[in-house]
């Protein structure tokens, strides 16, 4: 059993078993290759099937002498796994190896979130005599207003608008479709695209008719597009914090658990498979109370003469 064979069984398996999207198939395969060329350097080549717990805390110890943060560590271990969970499940192995594989421990680190006046500011910033710009606008009002992946905003289709009804239909990770509401103000904008630029629009390609968002080739937008897009207003506003089209699901999801929202009705939105994901917004409205209560309580932060 060699690991190229190997390695490109596993991917296959990721993406017709696990309906995986092709950015996570090549992130698991990036892990695995690492593994891979490891092995080939310092253990000869030695088959998949032939690691040892031994060799993998060699692997570690190597990912970590290369300078890798202790981040970057734990997702190539979790691909690792992965590669492992993949052998056992196709019985080409009889035992996991990074079953007792350990590393360092991660501090939960809780992603930035934007307040309501950040937002309005970077929303504000876009130059709506523009072509560009009245897209640009009616596309980052949707990621706030539906906590869209960046993925799920690029893809979004005019069949997939039910404006009536206040709903869009979202196409997620694994091909899940959920349904997310979508408030007046995200609708006027999107009006305002689709009538006074859209509909304008000399040529769309092939293929691309029904997508929302198009850029002035007539072809869907890139993610790098939009992250380029929130870099810049991001820089133009003046904002210190690390801002993505993440940075807009979160602030969604996180404005509605402080707001009181129910966090069932928060998950369905976000299309989270777990509830457990969710609850990362609970921890995230807890700082956020405390926050507040550290600045403007008298006597939170004082202390008892004695």
């Amino acid at each position: 059993m060699d690991w190229n064979s190997t390695i490109k069984g596993f991917s296959a398996y990721l993406r017709m078993e696990r309906g995986l999207s092709g950015n996570s198939v090549e992130a698991y395969i990036r892990d695995s290759e690492k593994l891979a060329t490891y092995i080939h350097e310092v253990h000869s080549g030695i088959s998949p099937i032939k690691v040892t717990l031994t060799h993998l805390e060699g692997f570690v110890k190597y990912l970590d002498q290369q300078g890798m943060d202790e981040r970057s560590q734990a997702r190539v271990r979790s691909g690792v796994r992965a590669f492992y969970k993949y052998l056992l499940v196709e019985d080409l192995c009889d035992q996991d190896p990074t079953e007792l594989l350990e590393g360092p421990r991660l501090l939960k680190k809780f992603p930035d979130v934007l307040s309501l006046d950040e937002i309005n500011t970077l929303l504000n910033l876009i130059d709506l005599s523009t072509d560009s710009g009245v897209r640009n606008r009616a596309m980052l009002e949707t990621l706030y207003a539906c906590g869209l992946r960046v993925s799920e905003l690029v893809t979004l289709r005019i069949s997939m608008l039910y404006p009536d009804l206040g709903f869009l239909k979202v196409i997620g990770k694994n091909n899940k479709e959920r349904i997310v509401p979508i408030g007046t103000v995200a609708l006027k904008h999107i009006h305002l695209y689709q009538e006074g630029v859209r509909r304008r629009m000399k040529k769309i390609a092939p293929g691309h008719e029904d997508i929302l968002f198009l850029n002035l080739r007539g072809k869907k937008l890139s993610r790098i597009m939009v992250f380029q897009l929130i870099k810049d207003l991001t820089a133009k506003a003046g904002i210190l914090k690390t801002v993505s089209p993440h940075t807009f699901r979160h602030s969604f999801a996180t404005h509605l658990v402080e707001r009181g929202a129910d966090l069932k009705a928060v998950q369905d939105m976000l299309g989270h498979e777990s509830i457990t994901t969710t609850e990362i917004y609970t921890h995230l409205d807890t700082d956020y109370l405390r926050e507040t209560l550290h600045k403007f309580h008298p006597r939170f932060n004082t202390r008892l003469n004695r």
